[in-house]
């Protein structure tokens, strides 16, 4: 067996660890650290040594090992935490997460940057240490503690390195083990064998399959066993335990790096190493409550699976959704359909909606998965601003599809950084105007309808309308006085438009919003911005719950079907003659209630046959795209229903003002509107031919709307 099979299920599980990793060392409170968040980074440190020395991922297991080292000392109370030496953690979290990353590409770390971050924590090791002791112990004992350690951590370190860095400071040399591996094949036991034998010396191996006992001899503790263990075979399937008969026999064996460390936690005096030796002989023992392995127990009751397989079964769902329909279809066309199939075309009709609403929950993830990642983006950001910034997050239980969620990350990146800099002010500035110096930024998530809602509110500054205005003019934009609130501040989306009164590593080059706003709306949702000068800015995302199923409005346009995602869709209306106007420029406007709304007659753009070309008797669906409300002229309304997105670009090719296609319950195609696309479309079209206002001149009034 190629040990590489198991590559993807580690580099999954320690993207997990550090994660987590980074999340508490956000949380941890230096001034008064809680011991279940030091033990908790220091488990996620420890299982991604043990799984990186199975693989041979050298330069990772020895910056954890390291790490872990001074993990282990501040959980003990002998490393005095402080916000720089956090700080110092987070960074050797991210050269982790580098690390991790070069050997997913094959690649080997960066040689300069991995002695760097050892280099430093070992200094940290070396210095913050002993003066945790000098404070704790006095200044003459310190001085020796120093001393001691320093020696202690030089004997430790050639002693690793002799052992190739599979030791553990917390297990003694010479510890015999044992290991016992419970329903495993031969060909798993033979590579679980030699693993170890890597890891300590094989005293001796036999036994069947149902169990094979191991026995192991060396400087390895069991929690190292059990990280190798768990990234091969299950957490269930391995047990392992210490010799206790051989303890008096182990006694009597120098221990050159534990005796040390043990003399300087407890006191420097030459006699203390003796008995520090019993500790290190009892430490197995705590294995026997084994508190991770209910843990991992519980853990296995869950299974990794591959998108693809998801996207695979998700796809057959909503094959099996159509197949129904058609049937349904059929069954309704029947005139002397009895009873009975009429209930079981229902009951198939209701089952298959379950059926398809579980495969799809598999696919959710609940928001929290992407909002952990901004308590380090807000410290780092405000750090660098010199700002103070309390991050708030509601709503993280709530769920959005898995591709959503990949996607939404670098948006709400740049939202977050964007309020960062622009939306909160400085503390002096702050309290001046009589605000707390501490800014609020509130990330959120709930649904709506057939939608996610996700906001970044903060209490900053909020827009000015003048001056984005001003700015606007001078980027050349086409903007007037008269413009609603709403359009000025949709002017930060423009591409190159940026109010920063000097450039920075954080924002100031126009990059990033324009971006924003084409990203989301790739993935059918929009952008919408509420602000008040002086109280803050609310950036609102609306974003479809997935993207293989949609809610959406069927119309008919001449003897065409065509979908409208019913989330663009706002509201439908029958137009008076006396409401529209053929404007300046070739275009078609729809008055509604004071607005001037941009009219799309689907018939023309898409060059339906057979389609009505009076307006007045069409109907004007009103949507929303692109943070505008545009009036599409349709034949009739169909209804609404659920509809299973088909990629057009994959079985096709793009199509302007097509998002995606879909198979009705007739077993026709059915096309989804893009509705920005359709208004390209529909521009272009009237730039390389006759406009609409000069094909029907009776339906529109002359004069322009004042």
């Amino acid at each position: 067996m190629d040990i590489t099979d198991f590559f993807d299920t580690f580099f999954e599980e320690a993207e997990e660890l550090l994660a987590d990793m980074e999340q508490h060392l956000l949380e941890l409170d230096v001034e008064d650290p809680d011991s279940e968040q030091l033990n908790a980074i220091f488990r996620a440190a420890h299982s991604i040594k043990g799984g990186a020395g199975t693989f041979g991922f050298t330069a990772l297991q020895k910056t954890t090992h390291i790490f872990e080292n001074l993990l282990d000392h501040a959980r003990k109370g002998e490393l005095a935490l402080r916000a720089d030496l956090v700080d110092t953690f987070l960074e050797a979290k991210d050269i982790m997460h580098d690390q991790l990353n070069a050997y997913r590409s094959e690649e080997e770390p960066d040689q300069e940057t991995f002695e760097r971050i050892c280099q430093t924590l070992q200094q940290i090791a070396l210095e913050e240490i002993g003066k945790s002791l000098e404070a704790a112990e006095g200044a003459p004992v310190a001085n020796a503690a120093s001393s001691s350690d320093t020696k202690a951590a030089s004997s430790q370190k050639a002693s690793e390195e002799e052992a190739g860095g599979a030791g553990d400071s917390s297990a003694a040399s010479g510890d015999m083990l044992k290991v016992a591996l419970l329903n495993v094949g031969e060909k798993d036991r033979t590579l679980l064998v030699e693993e170890l034998e890597q890891l300590g010396d094989v005293q001796s191996h036999s036994g069947d399959e149902s169990r094979y006992e191991i026995f192991l001899q060396g400087n390895t503790s069991a929690d190292d066993i059990e990280a190798v263990m768990c990234f091969i075979i299950e957490p269930e399937q391995v047990e392992v335990t210490a010799i206790e008969s051989e303890a008096p026999a182990l006694a009597d064996t120098p221990e050159p790096a534990q005796a040390p460390v043990q003399a300087k936690s407890q006191d420097p005096a030459p006699e203390k190493p003796a008995e520090a030796a019993p500790k290190a002989e009892k430490k197995p023992e705590k294995k026997a409550e084994k508190p991770k392995s209910k843990k991992a127990a519980a853990e296995s009751s869950s299974i990794r699976v591959s998108v693809d397989k998801v996207d695979q079964i998700i796809n057959l769902v909503g094959e099996l959704i159509i197949t129904q329909s058609m049937l349904d279809q059929t069954v309704s066309d029947l005139e002397d359909a009895n009873s009975s199939l009429q209930n079981g075309m229902s009951l198939l009709q209701r089952n298959a909606r379950d059926l398809q609403e579980s495969v799809m929950s598999i696919r959710m993830i609940p928001m929290e998965f992407v909002f952990s990642r901004f308590p380090r983006v807000v410290r780092d950001t405000a750090g660098k601003l010199g700002k103070e910034i309390e991050l708030v997050t509601e709503g993280k239980s709530t769920e959005l599809d898995k591709s959503l969620v990949e996607r939404i990350t670098d948006p709400l990146t740049h939202l977050v950084r964007n309020s960062l800099d622009h939306g909160i002010e400085m503390p002096d500035e702050r309290e001046a105007v009589g605000k707390p110096r501490t800014g609020k930024l509130t990330l959120a998530a709930r649904h709506q309808g057939g939608n996610i809602l996700i906001e970044v509110k903060d209490d900053g500054a909020g827009m000015d309308r003048e001056r984005l205005l001003a700015k606007a003019r001078e980027n050349d934009l086409n903007v007037s006085d008269t413009m609603s609130d709403e359009d000025v501040w949709q002017l930060i989306f423009a591409p190159g438009f940026s109010t920063a009164k000097e450039v920075t590593d954080v924002s100031g080059r126009g990059v990033g919003m324009d971006v924003v706003k084409r990203n989301i709306q790739g993935m059918g949702g929009r952008v919408e911005i509420q602000s008040k000068k002086g109280e803050g800015t609310n950036t609102r995302i609306v974003l479809p719950l997935t993207l293989a199923i949609l809610d959406g409005m069927s119309i008919k346009v001449g003897a065409e079907k065509f979908i409208l995602p019913l989330s663009a869709v706002l509201e439908s209306l029958q137009p008076a003659k006396g409401d529209m106007y053929a404007m300046a420029g070739d275009d078609v406007v729809l008055k509604v209630r004071d607005e001037y709304l941009p009219v799309i007659a689907i018939h023309e753009v898409l060059d339906v046959e057979n389609a009505i070309t009076d307006p007045t008797k069409s109907i004007a669906v009103i949507v929303q795209g692109e943070g505008r409300r545009y009036a599409m002229l349709v034949d009739e309304l169909v209804g609404q229903q659920q509809v299973v997105v088909k990629n057009l670009e994959d079985n096709y090719r793009k199509v302007p003002g097509i998002s995606a296609a879909t198979i009705l319950g007739d077993g026709s195609v059915s096309l989804i509107l893009d509705i920005t696309g359709l208004h390209r479309l529909s521009q272009a079209k009237k730039e390389s031919g006759r406009p609409v206002s000069q094909q029907n001149p009776k339906y529109f009034k002359e004069a322009e709307p004042s």
